[in-house]
């Protein structure tokens, strides 16, 4: 499991081994063909930043060999913000006081019939709060059954489940699985998660070897910027790519880097990133990985989205609601967190073929269920 390998790996020596890399060190990690831990380091060090436009080129060449000038579309539903975790961070805390919501199957259709209207997506992402008892697996499973008519592509970001749930999930129309890790600092991790079933630090970090062994097909992986030091953590979440790609070759991969935006907790981000750095990252990843599929929500603002969707970004959500039922059945309850980029789906999509880019809002046909 992924939390022993973790182990090898100390912190603050990969902090420090960040910090140390020279101009040199950036330049071979960018010639390289195929990069280790090692160049990933060079590539978000400070030292980089004097060679942005050249990872720049670097990127766009390796995501138009790999994807083409194409962006895939998608949109999240959040069908419950009932939630057994205090999150320090996070609007759906359990101490938050506010009325929580759980979709009925027929307010989740209607939330489908809502979605379709904006645009033709194909691609959902169905969002929960983790609350194993009220919206478990049985919850998620029928979710997924009420929206497969309307998706021919289902991705969920929930809670951690067992190889058996994730198998069972796959039968009901589950293609893709998000999880953030949201940091990788374990010493501190519990600063952030200290109450509720995210609180463990192992199963949580291990999700992604049993989705592994499930044989999702696709696997989502984040950190959430602002918690703790975003070269170390993102650093530690290329070392968790590359154990994954040897131990469940297989599936395919995407990666997540949200910077953390207003929520009901008020709690304000130990580190911020500037778009500069956030490019940075990107850049980065693409280098390192040319076939993970790096994703933007609408955390991010809609300037910066369309500049980085010609530059390495392969996903993109639009007219996103993180509110439960809000397309339809709740417009007015509790957010996750604020969005940046409220654009319509529509208007997303003419920008991004004016910038050289084709949306594609379908790339799974049931017929390969």
């Amino acid at each position: 499991m992924f939390s022993d390998e973790l182990k090898k790996y100390d912190w603050e020596e990969t902090t420090r081994t960040i910090m140390a890399m020279t101009p040199e060190d950036v330049k071979r990690a960018i010639s390289a063909d195929r990069l280790s831990d090692w160049d990933f380091m060079a590539l978000v060090s400070p030292a980089a930043s004097d060679f942005l436009e050249q990872m720049a080129q670097k990127s766009r060449n390796l995501t138009e060999q790999r994807f083409g000038k194409t962006i895939s579309m998608f949109i999240p539903m959040y069908i419950t913000n009932s939630c057994t975790n205090s999150c320090v961070y996070c609007g759906f805390n359990c101490h938050n006081k506010f009325d929580r919501v759980i979709l009925t199957p027929e307010q989740i259709e209607a939330e489908c019939i809502a979605i379709k209207k904006l645009g033709p997506f194909e691609n959902l992402l169905i969002v929960t709060g983790e609350n194993p008892v009220k919206a478990g697996t049985d919850y998620i499973e029928k979710a997924l059954q009420v929206c497969r008519p309307y998706f021919s592509n289902l991705t969920i970001e929930v809670m951690p489940l067992s190889t058996e749930d994730y198998k069972r999930l796959t039968l009901s129309g589950l293609n893709g699985v998000v999880c953030f890790q949201e940091t990788y600092n374990r010493d501190n991790y519990k600063k952030y998660h200290p109450a509720g079933m995210k609180s463990n630090f192992e199963w949580r970090c291990n999700g992604f070897d049993r989705m592994g062994q499930a044989g999702v097909h696709k696997i989502g992986l984040g950190v959430l910027i602002g918690l703790e030091d975003w070269r170390t953590d993102v650093t530690m979440m290329a070392r968790h790519l590359l154990y994954l790609r040897k131990n469940y070759w297989q599936t395919k991969y995407s990666v997540n880097f949200p910077r953390m935006r207003p929520s009901e907790s008020g709690f304000q981000p130990n580190v911020v990133m500037s778009d500069r750095e956030l490019a940075q990252l990107t850049f980065a990843f693409r280098i390192f990985d040319p076939d993970v599929d790096i994703s933007y929500s609408t955390r991010e603002n809609h300037e910066f989205r369309n500049n980085m969707a010609t530059l390495g970004v392969t996903t993109m959500s639009a007219g996103s609601k993180t509110d439960p039922g809000g397309y339809a059945t709740y417009p007015t309850s509790l957010e996750q967190f604020a969005i940046s980029d409220g654009t319509s789906p529509a208007d997303v999509a003419a920008h991004l073929k004016a910038f050289g880019r084709e949306p594609v809002w379908k790339d799974w046909d049931r017929i390969f269920d």
